[in-house]
């Protein structure tokens, strides 16, 4: 009985100690770092100037809503921000100059807005075109591609693992906007992993008491910054397609 005694307080303890663990504490807002492969991008060559393009929406094409037990849910899966996320990335780049064209009508507005208040005889300058048009979407979140766990339970003291394997997939274009002509096309994918692990006891320790200990925890990826990483694949890989194909090259005014 002492030896059961002193596991449901191992765990106890143990459990406590985890949620007293600095990580689950509140923390400061921070500004999301580059991920790796754009930080490379950045300091590799680049065109002598920036390509203006065009991007007016990256929408979620899946359809799909967060799966919750016996709940109507109306959350989607994925980010409905993609069209922002493309923007900031292709500013990182350092390859692309991104026109306003999400928000035209209210650049537009503020234009007259301007217009009005300036004196008779000066003019805003035009708005300057872009030479390519990025579009695609979200075309894809598979769930439970792959699950599996393991676990172990004896006399009454168990732990067990599980984890769970996503995916999310978008795809990636550059259309001419002189010729309408789709230049390039890329697809890529990025997995999402989820784990859970946990411990618990139960058992009873006479005839009427009952000892019954549990601990655990999960680790879920962002599925908003798992569409940004298999949005940086995409915008990488459209890059080196369009050096081979001699759309664009760096240290050159390309496009």
């Amino acid at each position: 009985m002492r030896l059961v005694l002193s596991l449901a307080a191992s765990l106890l303890l143990g459990g406590c100690a985890a949620f007293n663990n600095p990580q689950f504490n509140l923390s400061d807002a921070q500004v999301n770092p580059p991920s790796q492969d754009m930080l490379a991008l950045e300091k590799g060559p680049k065109p002598r100037h920036p390509i203006p393009v065009a991007v007016y929406a990256f929408r979620d094409q899946t359809g799909q809503y967060k799966p919750q037990e016996n709940v109507s849910s109306f959350s989607t899966a994925v980010t409905q921000g993609g069209t922002s996320i493309l923007v900031q990335l292709l500013l990182d780049s350092g390859w692309f100059m991104p026109m306003e064209r999400e928000g035209l009508q209210n650049l537009l507005t503020e234009r007259k807005i301007v217009s009005a208040a300036q004196q008779k005889g000066q003019e805003l300058p035009s708005l300057q075109e872009s030479r390519l048009i990025f579009e695609g979407g979200i075309i894809s979140y598979e769930t439970n591609l792959n699950t599996g766990g393991i676990g172990l339970e004896y006399y009454g003291i168990g732990a067990s693992e599980l984890y769970r394997e996503d995916q999310v997939s978008v795809y990636l274009r550059a259309v001419d906007v002189r010729s309408g002509r789709v230049l390039l096309s890329v697809s890529a994918s990025k997995k999402v992993l989820s784990q859970e692990m946990r411990a618990g006891l139960f058992r009873y320790v006479s005839l009427n008491r009952l000892a019954e200990a549990e601990a655990g925890f999960t680790t879920n990826e962002p599925v908003q910054l798992c569409v940004r990483q298999a949005m940086e694949a995409a915008l990488i890989g459209l890059i080196q397609q369009g050096e081979d194909k001699g759309y664009w090259r760096a240290d050159d005014t390309g496009a």
